[in-house]
C-alpha cells in the first residue's frame, strides 16, 4: 500500500489533522490577540485636561489666574490624548516579522509556536505598557501650573500615546 492510499484511508476514517494546522491555528490566534490587545489600547488610551488662565469675575469682567480684573481675554489650554500611530505600526510589524521568521528560520512546528507566542507575548507587551504608561503620563501633567505669561513647556508621552495641545481664548458663556 502507497502513503497516498494510507493517508487517503486515514482522511476517510477521520483520524487525519492537515499538516501545519497548529501553525495556522498559533498565527489565528497571534493576530486576534494583535486586534483585541489594539482594540484595547485604542479604546482606552484617551483622556482631556484644559484650564484657563483667569476667568470672569463677579462684575462680568475677566478676571486674570491671580484674580485681579483685567482687560485682555484670559487664555486657556486644552490638552487630548489619543493613541499613538507609533503603537499600532509596532505591533502589525511585531506580527509581520513574526510570520517571516516562522517562514525563514523555523525548521519544526515546535520552533514555529515558539516564535508564534513570543510575539503573542510582545504584542501584549506593547499595548499595555503603552496604555498604562500614557495614561500614567498623561495624568501626572502639571496642566494646572500653566500660564501663558511664563515659561512652561509639557513633555508628553511619546511613542506612547500621541496629546494634541490647543491654547485658545476664554469664551464667555452668556447664562440667563
Amino acid at each position: 500500500m502507497t502513503d497516498v492510499d494510507t493517508d487517503t484511508q486515514a482522511s476517510v476514517a477521520g483520524n487525519s489533522v492537515l499538516p501545519g494546522v497548529e501553525i495556522v491555528a498559533a498565527i489565528r490566534r497571534v493576530a486576534t490577540v494583535a486586534a483585541l490587545a489594539l482594540l484595547a489600547y485604542m479604546t482606552f488610551t484617551r483622556g482631556t485636561a484644559g484650564t484657563c488662565a483667569g476667568g470672569i469675575g463677579a462684575d462680568g469682567g475677566y478676571i486674570d489666574a491671580n484674580g485681579d480684573p483685567t482687560d485682555v481675554v484670559p487664555q486657556c489650554i486644552s490638552l487630548a490624548l489619543e493613541p499613538s500611530p507609533v503603537v499600532i505600526i509596532a505591533v502589525v510589524l511585531t506580527f509581520i516579522v513574526a510570520l517571516t521568521l516562522v517562514i525563514r528560520r523555523a525548521q519544526t512546528v515546535p520552533a514555529a509556536l515558539r516564535i508564534l507566542d513570543r510575539a503573542t507575548i510582545v504584542t501584549l507587551a506593547i499595548t499595555t505598557v503603552s496604555l498604562v504608561v500614557s495614561l500614567v503620563w498623561f495624568g501626572l501633567l502639571p496642566i494646572r501650573d500653566w500660564s501663558p505669561d511664563g515659561e512652561w513647556g509639557f513633555v508628553f508621552p511619546f511613542p506612547f500615546g500621541s496629546v494634541d495641545l490647543s491654547i485658545t481664548p476664554m469664551q464667555a458663556s452668556v447664562s440667563g
